[in-house]
């Protein structure tokens, strides 16, 4: 979980380092990097949301995450991956730092300030991913909806929730709960008819919500 003084920390942190980084806006027409990739580098999420995607060898695409403000990308690259495992696509506008991967283990060897927050977000993230299979394991296409929509609108972080999410097709929201477009649709049109999500020109998440997840 990152707190706001984290988020400050890392944004100031990345200021500090010298060569190897750049700043660039993303629109969801522009790719950060696809699968099969050269591994040269990570990014770190200033603004907006990013949809991670895997194809099979057969074709068959599959959402593995949706990353936003204050997440880290393409950090395998620090452990030994040579290409990218996957393709990050924006789903909204976006602010990246690209950071240089010969850049990023020099300031995680000189300053241990950086390390530890890094450190920091790596468990965080490793907990997500328990969290997530457990969550595909033993819990109902409707609760795992309601945990997508609630993640993707910062419910349970520390900083203020986001509640008006980026735009995301129901096919995407199916293909990270692990269930069908008209099971997703159907779960939808329940949770704005109980006042959980409203559509207005976009979609808005309301706390009430976690009731869904929550419940037995």
């Amino acid at each position: 979980m990152k707190t706001k003084a984290q988020l400050f920390d890392v944004q100031t942190l990345l200021a500090k380092v010298n060569g190897g980084k750049i700043t660039a806006k993303y629109t969801p027409r522009k790719t950060v990097f696809r699968q099969g990739d050269v591994a040269n580098s990570i990014f770190y999420i200033q603004k907006g949301s990013v949809k991670l995607t895997v194809v099979s060898k057969r074709g068959k695409e599959a959402v593995v995450a949706i990353l936003g403000t204050g997440d880290f990308l393409g950090e395998a690259c620090l452990a030994g991956e040579v290409r990218r495992m996957a393709t990050a696509t924006p789903l909204s506008e976006c602010t990246i730092v690209r950071l240089e991967k010969a850049s990023a283990i020099r300031a995680l060897q000189e300053d241990s300030t950086f390390s530890e927050l890094f450190m920091a977000y790596l468990l965080s993230r490793n907990i997500r991913i328990q969290e997530d299979l457990v969550d595909q394991l033993f819990n109902s296409s409707e609760k795992r909806l309601a945990r997508v929509l609630l993640l993707l609108a910062n419910f349970g972080k520390e900083r203020q929730p986001d509640r008006v999410i980026a735009k995301i097709s129901q096919e995407t929201l199916a293909e990270m709960v692990g269930t069908t477009r008209s099971r997703v649709n159907y779960f939808m049109n329940k949770f704005r008819k109980l006042g959980f999500i409203k559509y207005n020109g976009h979609l808005e998440v309301d706390g009430s919500l976690l009731s869904v997840v929550l419940h037995d």
